[in-house]
């Protein structure tokens, strides 16, 4: 921006002065008249007075051209104003060819070569002009001679800062546009494959975007006039790239279309796209012969191309939205502001023959632009969480996939040795009691010792046995309450000699099928673990309830609680804080609940206890 007007500054404009007292005295010309002529290039003099001119004002229905007349005049009379400086600013004039003279003198001049009719004429006038005709010649291929804004009079330095000021947002915006889309380039050098066509596509929507409202902006080609044909170029060509690049971001966001509807229309604008960058390189080969053709196809058909685009995005958007996809939402949010805007355009545009100058979509444009920004950078999160999910998951997975091979290593040992491994016990174990009979006193102890070593070896291997085969027998109809009845019973004495107590809330009507002792022998492991880790006046709390077709058992203690790294290792054989444990009772328990087809795991925390839960299936009523 402070770029332009440097630029500006050196091509001979005044100082701009921005200042904040009381501005000079200007008027605005609302009257003025209006005579066909015939062209044959700017005229060096104004015509004889006649009377045959229309008369006409500002906010009135302009008159008609006459059939084979290609230019005008128009006469208006320079208002006495008071500045030290007075100049006059003419807003929105169309013309290919302008001319103005002051008092019948030429004082501008513009041959355009290009497509781009709007003109704003900012001209210092000389004191003596104040008063005097101002007679402006024009020459246009539109229906209408149209000014469109204001023609005011006044200090020229106010006049040129309006001007300024009225122009800047377009080269904010379209300056904008062009530094974010060049930083998406550059960012995308360094994306993955997966979201690389997305970020593209969007960062040339956005470049395109930038241009237009750039190239599209009256200042450049008011201070700027000898480089009007490149503007045009470039506003051609970033439309031409606007409208693939936008049905290919859709397409990548949220799919195909119905029976492929966008898919194809993309083609198709891909190929129209080339055809017409292909034709403006021809046209300007051939010296512009080929205009008005181009301007059919580069104008009056992609605008037709870019209504049926508009109503099949917001109607597959709103499809994808009615279907809950938020994404649609957003895109629907942003989108509506601009299709509606650039549709009532561009059928203003056709219905006034081309008299209507666009210039309400670039505010559409914002919003727009925002909600793809906000679209896909909600792509990327939700990419980012299925990853962190899928990361989660597949540790999840390894760890028991470790586990199961863990856990068949063990059955497949267990199967294949404990039943060996308990013969030669029991053998060794009878002669041993044999000889305790005969044996000395001093002798006996370490015979008792030996007895106490077997028998805690057999029951590993019971434990084993279990383990690889846990034989369930005939299943029959399990109460909760009264299974843990027997449970409290036998462990109640063991919680009294910890100096805790059991406290059970189960109610009467909750069933499950089973085993009743392999149930049990579950249970007493999970709750014999739970009391070992009591403290002074701990309490072992069991509840029970059902929700739907699952039982929700709840062993809960306040004891000595444990860390994530323990409990993510319950269950591990041979892993136990016991000063003798062995980690199998754990394992066993696990064995039985998964056998019975639940499920079993432990939330807790140091120094405040464990919450031990077991699901498992309730019986069909």
């Amino acid at each position: 921006m402070f770029l332009i007007i440097v630029i500006a500054l050196s091509q001979g404009y005044p100082r701009l002065v921005f200042a904040t007292e009381e501005t000079a005295a200007r008027a605005a010309i609302k009257e003025w008249r209006i005579l066909w002529s015939e062209s044959g290039g700017i005229p060096e003099s104004v015509p004889a007075h006649r009377e045959d001119w229309t008369e006409t004002s500002a906010g009135a229905s302009e008159p008609s051209k006459p059939h084979a007349k290609t230019s005008a005049w128009i006469h208006m009379k320079i208002p006495e104003i008071t500045a030290a400086s007075p100049g006059i600013l003419i807003e929105k004039l169309h013309g290919q060819q302008v001319a103005v003279y002051a008092d019948h003198v030429k004082v501008y001049e513009s041959t355009r070569a290009y497509n781009y009719e709007l003109n704003h004429i900012l001209l210092p006038l000389d004191k003596e002009l104040l008063g005097k005709d101002l007679h402006i010649w024009l020459e246009t291929a539109r229906d209408h001679v149209t000014i469109e804004g204001k023609i005011l009079v006044g200090e020229y330095h106010d006049l040129l800062n309006q001007f300024v000021k009225s122009n800047l947002v377009d080269i904010i915006l379209g300056s904008a546009f062009v530094f974010i889309a060049f930083v998406m380039l550059i960012c995308a050098i360094f994306l993955n494959r997966k979201y690389l066509i997305a970020v593209l596509s969007l960062s040339f929507i956005v470049l395109s975007v930038g241009i237009l409202v750039f190239t599209y902006s009256p200042f450049l080609y008011t201070i700027f006039d000898e480089y009007g044909h490149i503007y045009t170029h470039l506003y051609d060509i970033s439309l031409f790239i606007l409208l693939p690049s936008f049905s290919l971001f859709f397409e990548k966001i949220f799919g195909l279309g119905w029976k492929n509807m966008l898919h194809k229309l993309r083609k198709f604008q891909v190929v129209y796209s080339l055809f017409c960058g292909l034709f403006l390189v021809v046209n300007q080969l051939a010296s512009n012969q080929w205009f008005d053709l181009y301007y059919f196809f580069s104008v009056q058909v992609m605008g037709f191309v870019m209504i049926i685009q508009f109503i099949l995005l917001i109607g597959s958007s709103m499809f994808y939205a009615l279907r809950g996809n938020r994404d649609a939402v957003i895109f629907n949010a942003g989108f509506a502001v601009f299709a509606v805007i650039g549709l009532g355009e561009l059928l203003q545009f056709f219905m006034t023959r081309g008299s209507y100058n666009l210039f309400l979509w670039k505010w559409g444009i914002v919003s727009f632009i925002i909600a793809l920004i906000v679209i896909l950078g909600r792509h990327f999160a939700k990419n980012h969480e299925q990853i962190l999910q899928y990361s989660k998951e597949l540790e999840m997975f390894n760890n028991e996939l470790q586990r199961s091979e863990k856990m068949e290593i063990i059955s497949e040992l267990a199967a294949s040795v404990a039943h060996e491994v308990r013969n030669p016990l029991q053998v060794t174990r009878g002669f041993l009691q044999l000889l305790t009979g005969k044996a000395e006193a001093a002798e006996r102890e370490y015979l008792d010792l030996a007895l106490v070593e077997l028998d805690r070896a057999s029951g590993i291997i019971t434990d084993f046995l279990t383990f690889a085969k846990p034989e369930f027998g005939k299943d029959t109809l399990l109460q909760i309450s009264e299974e843990f009845k027997h449970i409290e019973g036998i462990l109640a004495p063991l919680a009294h000699l910890q100096g805790g107590r059991i406290t059970v809330d189960i109610p009467e009507d909750i069933t499950i099928r089973g085993n009743s002792s392999k149930f049990k022998q579950a249970f007493i492991n999970i709750i014999k673990n739970s009391i070992e880790a009591l403290g002074e006046e701990g309490v072992v709390h069991i509840r029970c309830y059902r929700q739907q077709n699952q039982v929700f058992i709840h062993v809960v203690d306040n004891g000595e609680g444990m860390g994530a790294d323990v409990i993510a290792r319950l269950g591990e054989p041979y892993f136990s804080n016991k000063t003798k444990g062995t980690g199998l009772g754990l394992m066993v328990t696990f064995r039985i609940i998964e056998a019975m087809d639940g499920d079993i795991f432990f939330t807790s925390r140091k120094g405040v206890g464990t919450d031990a839960i077991i699901t498992l299936p309730a019986a069909c009523e």
